[in-house]
């Protein structure tokens, strides 16, 4: 797994956890919901630290607390 799959797929399991849509994780974060939607779309994904914090703050955790998972613990080398 690339490291952007893995922070989308994390973003996914808390917003089912805590029963929040995308529409409402963007909004709580200070980000448009098309930032959240492009960054779960495969075909299109792009990730920032920037905007992950602004997730994690949206949702009231730390970086540490999201990226403390073990979808980070196993992820493939990004060098190609």
């Amino acid at each position: 797994m690339k490291v952007k799959d893995a922070v989308a797929e994390r973003f996914q399991k808390i917003c089912n956890e805590k029963n929040i849509k995308y529409n409402e994780l963007a909004n709580l974060s200070g980000v448009t919901p098309s930032t959240v939607y492009s960054m779960m779309d495969k075909s299109r994904r792009d990730v920032s630290v920037t905007t992950v914090k602004k997730l994690c703050d949206g949702l009231d955790m730390t970086l540490g607390e999201f990226f403390s998972s073990p979808e980070f613990d196993t992820l493939e080398q990004e060098i190609e």
